[in-house]
Formats: C-alpha cells, structure tokens, sequence
C-alpha cells in the first residue's frame, strides 16, 4: 500500500508516523513538507491509496492539495488532519475517509485504514492471511490461485512459489478483494493474471486452464467482463484520458 503523509511541521509527521505504526507494523509512509512536492510524487505511478494531509500548509492548502489529488487519481483516500474541525465540511466535501484532530493517534488510523479497506475493497497491498512457522504473509497482488486440496488450501503466487494452509477455501474467499473469482467449488483465480475466458473454462497467462462451473458459466463470464470494463475505466483515468 503506498502511503503519504504531508505536513510542514516535522514533529506532527513524526507523530503520523508513529501512530501508523502503531496501528500497522508494517505499514510505511513517504512524507511531504508542502503540497506541491506531494502532487509530484502524486503523479508518478502506482498511485497513493492512502493520504494524510494537514489542512493548513504554506502556499495551497491541503483541502486545494487534496483536490488536485483526487483530479489525478480518484480512488485515493484522504485523511484530513488538523489542529481546527472548521474545515470539516469542505473535507468530507472531497470524500474523506476521516478528519483527524491533532494529536494524531493510533485508534485514529486504525479507523482510517479500516474506512479505506471497507470502502475501497482491494486496495493497495492488503494482507490476506499469514502462513507458516516463519508468519510468511500472502497479499493480494501476489496471489495467482487458490485450489481447494486435500483439506487444505494450496495458493500459487505471482512467483511460482505455493503454500498451503488449512483454513477453509470459502473462509478466504471472504477475506478477498474485487479481482478475485471463483470459477468453479474448489478454484478462486485472480482476475489480473486470466489471459483469456473461453465458454467453458478460464485459462490463465501462464497457460494454466481451469474448467468453469456448468451453471454458473454466464454469470462468471458475466463477473469477468465486469471487471474487464472497470479496469479499462480505471486505467483511462489514470492516463487523463
């Protein structure tokens, strides 16, 4: 998940900072000082899925910084943070996830990534489940397949490599964002890596084929064009288009 922080005071980005922590060890940040040094690197891909952004900055301010963001990718979730709540409702005006008053904690950001996880299915990197002695965690992005085995789970990765867990297929189904479909009782793919939907079986780009559930082949062919659509849609927003 690519994440920014952007606030001129250093000790209130530290302070963002320490309580994403807190809220995900994982998680980590690039931090701005002013809004036009976010915008540039708002402009390079992939895109921010998460912002925290001051309101009042030198120069623009972060609710003008936040609208120009959103101009360039509109799915990014914004957090306004602030030591005022005046600007309340021109913050959720844009669609905030969350208006954080300073100073900025981790239940807050807890609340934040959640309302970015509910409302944005799929976005960023999100960890889908920890697997082995060693807490290995799968992300979505990486995933290619889950199969159904033996009464256990076998996922393939974008790298060849497969693990194995004993947590019910439909369980992770649950846990799984938008990209993902089940094509028959025991397969989910991932929807990046389908080369081709034939009528009755899936195939994907390494030429791996996965015949469909007979009764329910229109409505997962229907799913897939859903999806075909929506990434055509996606992608013509990211180029400007």
């Amino acid at each position: 998940m690519r994440i920014a922080v952007c606030d001129d005071d250093r000790h209130d980005r530290e302070q963002v900072l320490q309580a994403l922590r807190a809220a995900d060890p994982d998680a980590s940040a690039e931090c701005f000082s002013d809004g036009a040094s976010l915008l540039e690197a708002a402009r390079r891909t992939p895109p921010f899925d998460l912002v925290f952004l001051d309101i009042y900055m030198p120069g623009e301010s972060g609710i003008q910084t936040a609208g120009a963001i959103l101009d360039l990718w509109p799915r990014t979730g914004l957090v306004f943070i602030t030591s005022s709540r005046d600007h309340a409702v021109d913050a959720f005006s844009l669609r905030a996830l969350h208006y954080l008053v300073k100073p900025v904690t981790a239940e807050g950001v807890t609340e934040a990534l959640w309302r970015l996880r509910e409302l944005r299915p799929g976005a960023g990197e999100s960890a889908v489940i920890t697997v082995g002695r060693n807490g290995q965690k799968v992300l979505e992005k990486d995933i290619r397949t889950l199969t159904s085995a033996n009464h256990a789970v076998e996922i393939l990765l974008a790298d060849g490599q497969q693990v194995k867990v004993w947590t019910p297929l439909g369980e992770l189904e649950r846990k799984l964002g938008r990209n993902f479909l089940k094509i028959n009782r025991g397969v989910i793919v991932n929807m990046d890596f389908i080369r081709e939907m034939r009528a009755d079986r899936c195939v994907l780009q390494d030429g791996q084929e996965f015949f469909l559930a007979v009764r329910e082949r229109g409505a997962i062919s229907a799913a897939y064009q859903d999806y075909l659509l929506d990434r055509v849609s996606r992608e013509k927003k990211e180029a400007g288009l």
